[in-house]
């Protein structure tokens, strides 16, 4: 073999070892960018999804507020130009427009009386109420006085008991007279449905409502 073939198959060699050289880097680049892209593609995904829940979350609650809000005004509809007005307040003008002796009232008040306590507080030998419950009365005697329990269904359970007590028991009587008596008003409680009324003599006497 001459000098000169030697030199062309060197040459050749050296070129191939170029070429080969060449392609690899080319495709180690290639494989390295579209995994760039993969990456940069994946981190979109994500961050598109996490801003779709957030929009969810966000309208979801939107929603549930604008149903509550809906709700509320729904509900002073229903009650009309009584809704400025607590429940309280429209019972028991309700109960005293119902049963009161006199609607022609200067005050009405409202006392609490809790389960446990003496129908007749002026006697030891009193029963007492088994509930708690609500007495409505005028500022003067002749105004009455309504007793009641309310049912939480439109009806309240009445109590016939006086205003005041006597606080002079006639002598002669049973020493069991108050007792019987008192147990006979619990026994004997009238049951009776409240109507609704007519709004403006309701918002009257609430005006003139004072809650002990």
């Amino acid at each position: 073999m001459t000098r000169i073939n030697i030199a062309r198959i060197f040459s050749i060699n050296l070129i191939l070892l170029l070429l080969v050289g060449c392609m690899e880097n080319t495709t180690e680049k290639t494989t390295t960018e579209a995994s760039g892209n993969n990456s940069n593609i994946e981190d979109t995904t994500e961050i598109n999804a996490s801003d779709s829940t957030s929009e969810e979350k966000e309208t979801g609650t939107e929603s549930e507020n604008d149903s509550e809000r809906t709700t509320t005004v729904d509900d002073k509809e229903d009650r009309g130009i009584l809704s400025e007005f607590s429940s309280e307040q429209i019972e028991y003008a309700r109960v005293w427009l119902q049963l009161g002796v006199n609607q022609d009232l200067d005050e009405l008040y409202a006392r609490y009386i809790p389960a446990g306590e003496p129908i007749n507080p002026n006697d030891e030998t009193s029963a007492n109420y088994p509930e708690n419950v609500i007495q409505l009365s005028g500022s003067r005697m002749i105004d009455g006085s309504v007793t009641y329990s309310g049912n939480g269904d439109g009806t309240i359970n009445v109590y016939n008991v006086p205003l005041r007590w006597e606080t002079n028991v006639p002598e002669g009587l049973d020493e069991n007279y108050m007792k019987e008596l008192t147990e006979s008003i619990i026994e004997n409680t009238e049951l009776i449905y409240v109507d609704p009324g007519n709004e403006e003599d309701i918002i009257t006497l609430i005006e003139l409502l004072h809650i002990n």
